[in-house]
Formats: structure tokens, C-alpha cells, sequence
């Protein structure tokens, strides 16, 4: 008998973000540009968007 995969085996968790200029929470968004996907992190209040959510600081 095949045991359960390591990676279903690891907790899921979420963080939340939230923006230092307004306050408002950092939402991980994925964009299709040019054939190719990418990872974006947009302040729900104020739209400002960076790379990812630690850019922010």
C-alpha cells in the first residue's frame, strides 16, 4: 500500500498582507502577458502593484 504524498501532508496556510501607505490587504493576482505568467501583488485599496507582497516595505 502506497502512504499519502509529503506534499499532501502539509498544512495550508494563509497569510494576510496588508499595505503600509493605506492599509488596505495585498492580493496575489496571476497575469497572462505575452505567453508568459506572472505573479503580481496589487493593494485591494489604493491599486498599487508590485512583485510580490514584501516589495511593499
Amino acid at each position: 500500500m502506497a502512504g499519502a504524498s509529503k506534499n499532501s501532508r502539509t498544512s495550508v496556510t494563509t497569510q494576510k498582507f496588508l499595505c503600509p501607505d493605506c492599509g488596505g490587504e495585498i492580493t496575489m493576482k496571476t497575469m497572462y502577458e505575452s505567453g508568459k505568467l506572472k505573479n503580481l501583488a496589487e493593494c485591494s485599496k489604493c491599486k498599487r502593484v508590485e512583485r510580490r507582497p514584501k516589495d511593499f516595505k
